[in-house]
Formats: structure tokens, sequence, C-alpha cells
């Protein structure tokens, strides 16, 4: 298998405060991630610093390799084109004027609206990913209407639009209702069975959101990887309690994990 991300001897510091200490991670071809850990546990962090929006601290020996290609030799804007990153912050970043089959368009030239002439190939491409997502219904709607579930959609789209290698969903589910939820997720795993498709890393500290597709798991804490593997080895009561900092159980259904309280916690002043 090769190497899709490869992270060694990370450091981060900010205001004398270590962010990241000793970040050790690989992922490899054909694997999709989980990156669960509390707010503050140094996710978005490593993840701009794969993006390379951020640097490790100088002289620890770190290295960072993202698709086969070592940071400090590499052009990074050109890296960039083949990573897909859908957050909250770059949802709000769209026009609600904009309709959707722009705004996924957009994804090919890595902007916020569509300020360049476009090919009816790629108006195609645009309704065949609204399509496999599940969002066709909506191509033609001003993206400020559009339901909160079908925005992640349609911003998973936008990234699809560049062929990205490498897919960062970065807490998709946020603000969703259980029915959007449960829609997002199958579109989602869907993706993920799709032949040369990207590989996926997920964002959450929800561990129910892992759905089956996600093969692996990084548990994360204080800017420290807790552990990291195979998701039948990692998320464990042992793991998660120590990872999340709770007293949990795991129970598996459905090819997902769900958690539950395994005492009655007092209030902590």
């Amino acid at each position: 298998m090769g190497n899709i991300i490869h992270v060694e001897n990370v450091f981060f510091k900010r205001d004398e405060r270590m962010i990241l200490s000793d970040i050790h991670w690989d992922v490899n071809t054909g694997e999709h991630w989980a990156m669960i850990g509390l707010n503050g546990a140094g996710k978005t962090t490593l993840l701009k610093m794969i993006n390379g929006y951020m640097w490790p601290v100088a002289g620890t020996g770190a290295t960072i390799e993202v698709l086969g290609k070592r940071f400090g030799s590499v052009d990074l804007r050109e890296l960039r084109k083949s990573i897909g990153w859908v957050s909250t912050s770059l949802t709000d970043s769209i026009s609600p004027s904009h309709t959707v089959i722009d705004v996924v368009m957009s994804g090919k030239f890595a902007t916020f609206g569509l300020y360049d002439s476009v090919a009816n190939q790629d108006k195609e491409k645009a309704m065949v990913i609204l399509t496999k997502l599940g969002a066709k219904h909506t191509a033609e709607r001003r993206f400020g209407v559009c339901s909160q579930g079908e925005k992640q959609k349609i911003m998973i789209s936008r990234a699809l639009m560049a062929n990205p290698k490498l897919l960062i969903l970065d807490e998709p589910c946020t603000g969703l209702d259980i029915y959007s939820r449960e829609n997002l997720l199958l579109a989602i795993d869907a993706l993920g069975k799709q032949p040369n498709g990207p590989t996926m890393i997920y964002v959450t500290h929800h561990i129910e959101e892992v759905c089956p597709i996600f093969t692996h798991a990084l548990i994360m804490k204080e800017g420290q990887v807790v552990a990291a593997g195979t998701k039948d080895k990692v998320i464990t009561d042992t793991i998660l309690s120590d990872g999340l900092g709770l007293p949990l159980e795991v129970e598996w259904n459905l090819g997902r994990a769900w958690v539950k309280l395994r005492e009655e916690l007092e209030v902590r002043s």
C-alpha cells in the first residue's frame, strides 16, 4: 500500500503552549480514517498542517508527506488541488444567491463563486456528482434556501469536482437533525465504496457518526495521539474512556459504535 499521509515527530507550539506533541500517523491507500477527539484535542491544527497552512516546530526532525509529496520540496498550492476539505467555515463563505450547480462547478477552480467559463462536460460532471450524493433535486436552487443537510452534500460535491485524492470531512454533521445526519452518513458511506474514490478522513467527536466504510480511527487528546489503528482495536471501552475523559462503554450495531456511560457522573466544579 502507498502512503497517503505520513506524519512523524510533529510538534506545534503557540504562545509557549504545546498544541501538538510528538505526532506519528500513517494513512495508506485503501483506508478511510475517523479522527476523534474533544474540542481542543488538536484535530484541526493537525489537519491544517497536513494542508500546509501551519508548520511544525523547527529542529524536531519533523516529517510530513501527503500523497507522496514531502513538505519542504513540494509546491503546496499544487498539492492542495488534490485535497478536498469540507468544513462549516467554507460553507459560510458561499454566497446564498449562487445556484447549487454553480457552487458545485466552482470546486473545479477552488473559488467560492463561478467566475470562469465552464464547459458542458463540467455541468454534466457536477450533475453526476450531485446525483450520487442524493442531491440532484437541489441543482437549480439558490444555495441559501437549501437545508443544512443539503448544503453539506453540496459542499462535498463541490470538493469532488476537483477529483481530489484525499477528502477531509471536518465535522460535517454539525447542526443536523437525526434524519439529515443519517441521510448524509448514508451518502458518505456510499462515496467511500466507489472505485477510485478519494481516501477520506472524517473528523468528529460523535462516535456514532463513524459509519461502516471507515476502516481506521485516530484518537487524540490534548495534542497527543492516544491510539491509532483499525477501528475495532481503537474504538474500545478503555481507549475511548481515556481519550474522551469519561467512563464509557462501547456497543457495536450495524457496523457502527455506540457509546453510553458506565456509571453516573458527579457534577464537577
